[in-house]
């Protein structure tokens, strides 16, 4: 069976007291790193209206192509969930990613943006399949995502709904919006 990715988005106005609870709770640091994201649409679709995502993602060390398909009803809940397959082709390393964009852009995509972010992840020892990240958008704010890889999108959004409870960031503004879209608004709003 495929994996699903279950995440929620939400506004964060302090990350350093998140990232002091995270410590308390023993949440581990698994990773810091800043990842450029270069979206796509097609000129006969608009990826913004399907919520479809093309990226093409470098970060330190390494690059990737993911795609996630259209959004609808069942893959976006009332609650601010999203559950999708995700289909991810890692790349030979960090420099393949201009290939990968040029690539692309041969063929006919559109570049809609670039989004730079800083990503900072933890995981509890005790959760194998759940990671906390704390992302600071260039130009734009902080973010907490919380994600769960599993096969079973009803429970993790149980469970997704007690750790956002737990780690404190139950009430704050929950973001809909994927970065990409995110970001693009921040860029017109000025």
């Amino acid at each position: 069976m495929d994996l699903i990715e279950v995440e929620r988005k939400r506004e964060l106005a302090d990350s350093e007291a998140l990232r002091r609870r995270l410590a308390e709770l023993g949440y581990r640091e698994i990773s810091s790193l800043t990842e450029v994201d270069t979206y796509y649409s097609r000129s006969d679709v608009d990826y913004m209206e399907t919520v479809e995502c093309l990226r093409v993602r470098q970060r330190e060390g390494s690059a990737e192509i993911t795609y996630k398909p259209p959004s609808n009803t069942a893959t976006h809940s009332d609650r601010g969930v999203i559950a999708k397959r995700e289909i991810n082709v890692r790349l030979a390393d960090a420099g393949q990613a201009g290939a990968a964009n040029a690539l692309l852009e041969a063929v006919g995509m559109i570049e809609l943006v670039r989004v730079e972010k800083a990503r900072t992840t933890y995981r509890h020892p005790g959760h194998d399949g759940t990671t906390i990240s704390i992302d600071i958008l260039t130009g734009v704010g902080a973010f907490v995502e919380t994600e769960i890889l599993t096969t079973d999108s009803e429970d993790a959004a149980t469970q997704l709904e007690g750790i956002e409870q737990a780690i404190g960031v139950s009430t704050y503004p929950i973001v809909r919006l994927p970065y990409r879209d995110v970001v693009i608004h921040a860029r017109t709003a000025v």
